[in-house]
């Protein structure tokens, strides 16, 4: 079934705050030291008829965890 134009707006849009969110949350990272080198918006949703947009956070190694840990701690301490 085709997608009505509304409907494929509603999924480009899904896909497009993916992508975005992805750069931000990429941004914020960066600045604390922290690299996920596996964030994107996960590939299968560009699959999707409708707007079901996840974003992939991936794997990383000890070290990053650790870091992310760390940062989070901090922030769940204020």
């Amino acid at each position: 079934m085709a997608l009505m134009t509304s409907e494929r707006r509603a999924v480009a849009d899904g896909m497009a705050e993916a992508e975005a969110v992805c750069e931000e949350l990429a941004a914020v990272l960066r600045r604390t030291g922290i690299v996920l080198p596996s964030l994107m918006v996960d590939p299968v949703t560009y699959g999707y008829e409708q707007s079901r947009v996840l974003v992939e956070l991936g794997r990383c190694n000890v070290e990053t965890t650790r870091k992310l840990i760390a940062v989070l701690e901090r922030a769940a301490a204020r």
